[in-house]
């Protein structure tokens, strides 16, 4: 089975789509695909746990089914994101100088992704 892991450093809305819409793809056809939040895009989870906004349903059914592996814990304490990810239940990430490691990732034969 391939795996790979998309992490998203971007912020952008418009962008994060693209990184739910592709998990969810690449479950779709039997892949392992996974989402680590990184830089800016850690701000995105309490915008995106609302009913309103335009990501709430790709974000729900990219949690539901798993593919949400967790948040980077240095950013979500620098860019004050803690909160909503906590209240959210994701894992903050922190192998690697509280960031996540990819090299952990490509030990165990996951393909990165960035976005």
């Amino acid at each position: 089975m391939e795996k790979t892991v998309l992490f998203a450093f971007r912020g952008d809305p418009l962008c994060f789509v693209h990184v739910l819409l592709n998990a969810l793809d690449l479950k779709r056809r039997g892949q392992e695909g996974l989402i680590v939040l990184e830089g800016e895009s850690v701000k995105l989870v309490g915008p995106m746990s609302e009913s309103g906004h335009f990501l709430n349903p790709l974000y729900k059914k990219a949690k539901e089914a798993g593919l949400i592996y967790g948040a980077c814990k240095a950013c979500a304490t620098k860019l004050d994101a803690l909160a909503p990810i906590e209240k959210e239940g994701i894992p903050l990430v922190g192998d690697m100088a509280n960031h996540p490691s990819m090299g952990a990732f490509i030990e165990k034969g996951y393909k990165i992704i960035t976005f």
